[in-house]
This record gives C-alpha cells, structure tokens and sequence, in this order.
C-alpha cells in the first residue's frame, strides 16, 4: 500500500475537523476503499474532505475525480461543499445524469445524429403494449408493471430470462399476470419503444456501458478523462450501475464507494448490498474504515436504532452499531390511537406545540410507508393551521411561482447588479406576490409564499455566505480560507440555474410530508413516524423473510432520520373500523423502557372531556343539529388535550373552522377555564 503524501500547511487545515476515522478516510487518497458508514456519521463530510484532500496535495487534479451519487440533491450538496473547500473542476452527479451527459456526447460519433429522446414516464408506452399483446390492465396495473420492467432492466435481466430471474428473486406476479405473460409484456414494451424512437432511463446506463465496453476510442477518452471514482450510497448499487461503473474503471481499482447494509431499502429496484459486501474480495488491498461515530441523533434515538435492527442481525448483514455523540435528548414518545382520524389529529397537536416551543416548522416531518396515509396528516395540519409540503409532489422547480419568479430574478440581475443580494431579491419578488410576513390563508396562498420564501432564504444563505469561487479578493484561488466578494443577483440566478439543472430545491418552510423512501438521505429535529401497525410496518405485500427484514431496515432510516424529537404513532382501526390492528413486531420489547403505548387522549383530563360532551349535546337539543356537527368527537379530544387560552388558539385545534370560532367560542374557552358558559 502506497505511503499517504506529505501535506502541506493548506491541506492539514482540511484534516483538522475530522475525527479520526473521518480523517482516516481522507488520507486514503489512492483505492481501492471501502467507507462503511452508519447514518448521521460524516460521510459527506469524509469523502469531500478526501476528494480536496487529494487535490490539494496534488495525488490528483479535480477533473480527474467523478463522484456519483443516487440522487440530484445528494449531488449538489456534494458539490456545493467541495466548492466551499476551494475545490472546482469535479464531476459530481447521479449515475444517470453522469451517463447521459457522456451518452449525448458520443452517440453522434458512433451511432451518428442526435441522440433519442429520454421516455420519462413508462405509462403510456406500457400500455401500448399490454394493448398488443391483448392484455387488460387498469391505471394501478400499469404501474405495478413498470416498476417490473424497471426491476428486470435495472437487474440486467432480459425479456427471455425473466421467468427463471423472477421465480430465483420469489418475485411476487405484478397486477396479477403470471410471468410469462410478463415476459411477452416486456419485449412488447422494447417494441414500442423502438418505433417511437426513444429509451428509458435504465437504457441509459446498459447504452452507455456497451459504448465504453466496444469502443476502444470511447474508453480511452472515458477512462484517460476519469481516473478516480468515488460512489455514494454503495449498497444501493444495481447490476446494471455495476456494469457501467465497471466498463468506467476499465479493470483498475482507483475507486472509494461509501456506504451502509442496515440502510438497504430498494431491493425492489434491483439494488443489492451484495456488491457492497463483496467489495474487498473484488478489490484485492482493499482499505477499509468503518464510521460509527453518530453526530446527527440523540442517544435515545440512537438506541432505539440499534435495537430496532438488534446485535445479531448487524453482525449477520455486516452492519454497523451506532455511538451516539451527541447529548441526552427528549425520550422517544409512543401513543397508540383510537383510529386513524385521532392519530392525524394527535400528531398535528403534537407538532403545534413544538412549533409554539420555537422548532421551525421547516424541521419536522411526518413519514410513513405509503403515500396515500398522507392525506390525513395533510388536512389535520391545515386545519391547525400549520404549512407543510409533501416529497414527491410537484417538483419545486416546475411550480408556476417559481418559473415566474425566475424569469423576474434574471431579467433583474444586471440592472440591479449593485443592490445588496437580500434587498434586491425581496423587492423583485414583492412584485411576484411575496410579502414579509406570511399570509393567513392556507392553501394555494399560502403555498405560493411559501415557494417564494424559499427563494428568500437561499438568497439570504448565499449573502451570508458571499460568492463562491471568487478570485477578486483575498488568498489565491482555491484556499478553502479565501476571503469571499459579496454575493450578487446573478450569482443567485446563477445557484438557481444549477440548483434546477439537478432538481436540489431550496428547503420550503412547512412540514414535511415523505413516504420512508423517500425521506432516505435527509434528517429533521424532530420525526413522526406515523402507521406504526401490522399491515403497513411490515407492509402486507412483504412477503417472506428477506422482504420483512428490509421493511425493519426501512424503520431504522426512518428513526435515524430525527435529530432530537422522535415519535412513533398507530391507529387501532381505521377511521369508525374494529379495533383490529396490532403494534408492529418491529418495537416489541423496544420501547417498554418509555412506557410503551399509551392512550389517544391520556393527555386529556376526563372532567374537561365530559363538560365538553356536555355543552355539545346541549348545544345539539337547542340547534337541532346533530352531536358531531356540532363538534366532532375528534375535535373535542384535541380541544381537551391543547387546552386553547384565546380564540387564535382555539382556531389552531383540528377540525375546528372559522364558523365554530364565531358561534361558539368564547363558550369553549369557558369550559376549558374551567367556568360555566351561559350559553
């Protein structure tokens, strides 16, 4: 093994905030490494500290490096830190994008003409050929089969290959088709690909890979082009991200890949930990550093993370125990509700009042398996009046206020060159609607501010931080010391422009609202994590032992992704269903350090509860109306439990709209004073 390279005075100060197994990272400038790393342990900061590390001492120029990562947002958070290091000139992109960067590059040359356009949606085309071949398919159909196609691409398994692929992998039978029907479906699908002359993503990557694999002339500007490989997020890897990552090194070992078995979760999509696990074996002098050291979450938090997955399965999988750095936090919470409307209601009080305790809404989410229990914890937060947005929606970038805003900021940006960044953007953006303080309404208005605040706040971050590589001022180029010039208009445009390029949207103040997958890379200081029973943790369709132990391991990213505030949440039944659910099998004999389960409306006192009822079915006899439209069952356990002091308060507990607020309120706030209401 090489001996690490003498460091200069500028690149020691690199090393210096790095712990010692981060730093060990950063000296392995030459591969082959392999960076097991546990979540909230550095891993980011490990492997760009190492890639300027390398550039600074001269092991290798930046342009030299490719650094891929799974996704856009992982990339530009790449990006923008190696920028912040003084470090310019890597490639740093997702599988894809890298691929069909260099795809659109050399298609001219060795296929000739312009290079096919992308398919972005699977749907329709699916559909055409399950047209063809006769078969009927509704909407759900459609997508369960294309998730197929995608897995069998992704798997490099090829239409003639499936069945045998499919009964090896115990692949469940999508929308019902038995698998050689699902083969037919698939060369159906190349068909129609093939004569509306476009490919998918997947195409991509295996194109590509027979490009560089064919044609020495592609390779040689490929591999003399990109000598250093840095890949995130490892485990995740699929055959076919494999193959091109392998037709990219051309046989040799200059490669670091980063990554962690217990944060497995997309099996489904073809990626497998195996290549991860196997890495030394393939990689012979393979250096490897093992991150445990956990920055990110509370020891509370930490525990119940590493009890989630216990010792023995770590040890089974290769996995990492986590040590928690940080100091005691708040302990885990765990409330089972009556049903699905009370656990939506419980958490938005829940959230409330941290929000009231000065948590910004910004860091709190709510996750959960699937993307139709949104919904719920949608309205019960906008009827408390707390913002929130939802991962996996309308792209920040597509959104009309933004494109219009954009079109606003560049059309400014030399005219008001010489303006202070924030002052500039608040005065063209007041023109777009945005104003100071935030609207009252929710909804679509709120929602637009809230797009437009975003921008604000990106603005202010860059202002505080000044223009990034600037050579005007201070030490040479390149000093992660430099002295920074002030940040303009355009270097705004300039940060959105790339910022869209890669869909790395600015953080929107509200709540967030993910599905578990897709909150995989990110954290908050505080989660919910909500649904918490049999059926969607585990969810019903994991079948057998492999698919069970992924769904734990989706918990376990789901709980590390909390800082500080962790709670997890069940309903016993569906909204007026059977109490017929059961806690998941995942926290059993977890939690009974916290109390475990506790009851909807333990914090409720029972007095309150019943003078409530009381006044309702008063107020009931009197209107005419019935009980529950008077005030809501679930309303009333949340009044109790909030205990509003003024009529604004009063109109933040779910379910209770402007019109209760003006007929009855003060009553209300009678009643929890504890006094009689006259009526």
């Amino acid at each position: 093994m090489p001996a690490d390279p003498p460091a200069s005075p500028s690149a020691d100060a690199l090393l210096e905030p790095l712990d010692p197994e981060q730093r060990e990272v950063a000296l392995a400038l030459t591969g082959p490494v392999c960076v097991l790393a546990g979540a909230g342990t550095g891993k980011t900061r490990a492997i760009t500290h190492r890639i300027a590390y390398g550039v600074r001492t001269g092991t290798y120029p930046a342009t030299s490096v490719l650094a891929v990562t799974f996704t856009a947002r992982a990339a530009g958070e790449m990006r923008s830190r190696l920028r912040d290091l003084g470090v310019v000139g890597v490639q740093a992109r997702t599988f894809h994008a890298a691929a069909l960067r260099q795809l659109s590059y050399f298609w001219p040359q060795v296929v000739g003409g312009a290079p096919p356009r992308i398919l972005e949606q699977k749907a329709a085309a699916v559909a055409e050929a399950a047209q063809r071949l006769g078969l009927r398919v509704d909407r759900l159909g459609v997508r369960d089969l294309a998730s197929e196609i995608e897995w069998s691409k992704a798997s490099l398994v090829t239409a003639d290959d499936y069945v045998v692929a499919a009964a090896a992998s115990d692949r469940p039978e999508p929308a019902g088709f038995d698998r050689t029907s699902v083969a037919r479906l698939i060369t159906a699908y190349e068909e129609v690909k093939d004569a509306r002359g476009v490919i998918d993503f997947e195409d991509v990557l295996t194109l590509l890979g027979h490009m560089v694999e064919s044609r020495r002339d592609v390779a040689e500007q490929v591999r003399g082009q990109y000598r250093h490989f840095v890949v995130d997020e490892y485990q995740d890897v699929s055959p076919a991200q494999q193959y091109l990552l392998d037709q990219w090194l051309g046989g040799r070992h200059e490669l670091c890949v980063v990554g962690d078995p217990n944060q497995t979760i997309y099996s489904f999509a073809g990626a497998t930990p195996h290549h991860l696990l196997s890495f030394a074996e393939r990689h012979p002098g393979t250096r490897t550093v093992r991150l445990v050291r956990d920055y990110r979450s509370t020891p509370q938090v930490v525990d119940l993370a590493n009890k989630v997955l216990g010792r023995r399965r770590r040890q089974a999988s290769g996995g990492l125990e986590l040590v928690a750095q940080r100091p005691a936090g708040p302990a885990v919470g765990v409330t089972a509700f009556d049903d699905d409307e009370h656990e939506a209601l419980g958490v938005a009080a829940r959230i409330g009042r941290l929000v009231g305790s000065g948590v910004p809404a910004r860091e709190i989410a709510v996750l959960y398996r699937t993307n139709a229990q949104s919904e719920a914890f949608e309205q019960a937060l906008a009827d408390a009046g707390i913002g929130y947005q939802v991962r996996g929606g309308e792209r920040f970038f597509s959104r009309a206020e933004v494109r219009d805003a954009l079109v606003l900021l560049r059309g400014s940006a030399r005219s008001m060159a010489d303006v202070p960044l924030g002052e500039a953007v608040r005065d063209v953006l007041s023109g777009a609607g945005w104003s100071p303080e935030p609207p009252a309404a929710r909804g679509a208005v709120r929602e637009r501010w809230d797009g437009l605040q975003a921008l604000v706040a990106l603005a202010d971050d860059l202002a505080a931080t000044g223009r990034p590589g600037a050579r005007d001022v201070g030490p040479a180029d390149g000093d992660p010391g430099a002295e920074r010039a002030p940040a303009r208009l355009s270097d705004l445009v300039a940060d959105l422009d790339e910022r869209a390029a890669a869909q790395h949207a600015p953080a929107v103040d509200g709540v967030t609202l993910a599905s578990l997958h897709a909150a995989k890379g990110l954290e908050w200081d505080a989660v919910f994590l909500v649904g918490m029973s049999e059926g969607l943790m585990p969810i019903s369709l994991a079948e057998g032992a492999a698919a069970v132990e992924e769904e734990r391991r989706l918990l376990y990213v789901g709980i590390t992704r909390a800082r500080e505030h962790l709670h997890l949440s069940w309903a016993r039944s569906r909204s007026g269903g059977r109490a017929t659910r059961e806690r998941t099998r995942f926290l059993a004999g977890v939690l009974a350090e916290s109390g475990g389960s506790r009851s909807a409306a333990a914090d409720a006192d029972p007095e309150l509860v019943a003078a409530l009822r009381a006044w309702r079915e008063q107020v009931a006899v009197e209107t005419g109306r019935p009980a529950f439209n008077v005030l809501g069952e679930a309303s009333l356990r949340g009044l109790a439990q909030r205990r509003p002091a003024t009529l604004a308060e009063l109109a933040r507990v779910g379910g209770i709209g402007q019109d209760t607020v003006l007929r009855h309120g003060q009553a209300l706030l009678a009643i929890v004073a504890g006094q009689r209401p006259n009526g």
